[in-house]
């Protein structure tokens, strides 16, 4: 009896040939354009997280005290009280990390060797660039070069120069892709560094570096000794440390010791990059919910293909009635119908969708996405995606003729047989 329905199905499905090809020709372009365009935001959102994992420190300790000095309180008669505050204003001390030698020697012991990779102190400094008539305010950041690599990996990164000249040239600098192209900056030029306080100094580009992550990029790095002399700090102080871990993903905890350890505030990539991790997600939902709305048009034309079937075929099914076919077996034949509409609109939307996710992918163009700057688009390839999608449209096709295989099966032999012309 299966057989028979299938058979009887694919009769009604290839007699109106033209309208169940657009019909499929509607869920495939359907099917294509929602994975290619979940591929894409996640493929984004993916790309963010492991260029930021391994550019960027995991865990930074920044130069914010977790316990400054509290306000007095006195008792006060009564059970009140009484705070008082100094009348006057005082400068906002700057944030900087003390003793952090000491720090690098705890966290080189054999209690955290196991669950940090590298340490690397850092100074971060807002400063005025200055080449002939081009200025451009950037943030500095001294490090120790062997040290930041282990972290950032920046030497593989570089574009031109190298650290070995980087170490061994005085005030050498390097510098990201986006300042010297604005500056028009090359290997071995010369540039003024003007600090908010204190004496300018010449310094030389000893190489130019790439990461892909826009901030990064719109940088400079210095040696550490640098950083301190521009930011105006003492050997023993820098602005804060920066800690690369063995599970980037699992960090918050360790992040928490961290802070009871060394008393300043330790943030993890996650919290640092909250805003841009929320802003991919709203993105993706977003762009999901607009695109499942072509799913659901889709799902209608699979009904109006069917409606349309029902009113053409309907002295067919009277004498498949009368010649004892149940109602159920008529509705499970018009559902059996969508849902072959549905495969073969998704089978085929899921081909074009490897097709274009493919295209976007290889598409030779520098684009910046959001706060990363790739060449073409970081497109995702999950499977996952494919089936979730395929499975979901062949749903809404299946869903979609429920109501006209219920008209089909209420109709009544006799009153049919009766109406129709013979």
């Amino acid at each position: 009896m299966l057989k028979t329905l299938f058979d009887i199905a694919l009769r009604h499905l290839s007699g109106r040939r033209r309208q169940t090809l657009t019909t499929i020709a509607g869920v495939a372009v359907s099917t294509m354009v929602l994975i290619t365009t979940i591929s894409l935001t996640r493929g984004l959102l993916d790309s963010f997280v492991d260029t930021i994992v391994n550019v960027a420190p995991h865990i930074t300790i920044k130069g914010e005290k977790l316990n400054p000095v509290p306000v007095a309180i006195l008792d006060a008669p009564g059970g009140s009280s009484v705070a008082m505050v100094e009348d006057n204003i005082k400068k906002q001390e700057r944030e900087e990390v003390q003793n952090y030698r000491q720090m690098q020697e705890v966290f080189n012991s054999p209690l955290y060797r196991r669950e940090l990779v590298a340490i690397s102190p850092y100074v971060e400094s807002q400063v005025m660039a200055v080449k002939g008539n081009r200025n451009e305010p950037l943030l500095l950041k001294g490090v120790d070069i062997e040290k930041e690599n282990e972290i950032s990996g920046i030497g593989s990164k570089l574009q031109s120069g190298d650290l070995g000249a980087f170490k061994k040239t005085a005030n050498a600098l390097l510098v990201g892709r986006t300042i010297a192209r604005d500056m028009k900056l090359k290997l071995n030029d010369e540039i003024i560094i003007i600090p908010a306080s204190g004496q300018s100094r010449q310094c030389k580009v000893a190489g130019i570096f790439f990461t892909g992550v826009n901030a990064v990029d719109n940088s400079v790095v210095s040696s550490l000794k640098l950083g301190q002399i521009i930011e105006g700090l003492p050997t023993n102080k820098v602005t804060g440390i920066s800690l690369k871990v063995r599970d980037p993903f699992e960090n918050r905890l360790l992040a928490l010791e961290m802070e009871k350890v060394t008393g300043y505030r330790a943030v993890t990539w996650q919290e640092q990059n909250a805003s841009v991790l929320s802003l991919f997600t709203r993105i993706g939902y977003i762009v999901f919910s607009l695109v499942a709305f072509v799913g659901v048009v889709s799902g209608f034309g699979v009904a109006n293909i069917l409606v349309t079937t029902v009113f053409e075929k309907s002295r067919d099914i009277a004498i498949m009635k009368s010649f004892g076919f149940s109602a159920l077996q008529l509705v499970g034949m018009f559902i059996l119908e969508g849902f072959m509409v549905g495969l073969a609109g998704a089978l085929a939307g899921g081909v074009l969708a490897i097709g274009s996710i493919n295209l976007f992918a290889s598409i030779p163009v520098e684009n910046s996405q959001g706060p990363l700057t790739k060449t073409g688009f970081s497109m995702s390839q999950n499977p996952l995606y494919f089936v979730y999608v395929i499975g979901v449209t062949v749903l809404i096709s299946t869903l979609s003729a429920i109501l006209p295989s219920a008209k089909a099966a209420k109709l009544e032999p006799v009153q049919v047989l009766r109406d129709s012309s013979l």
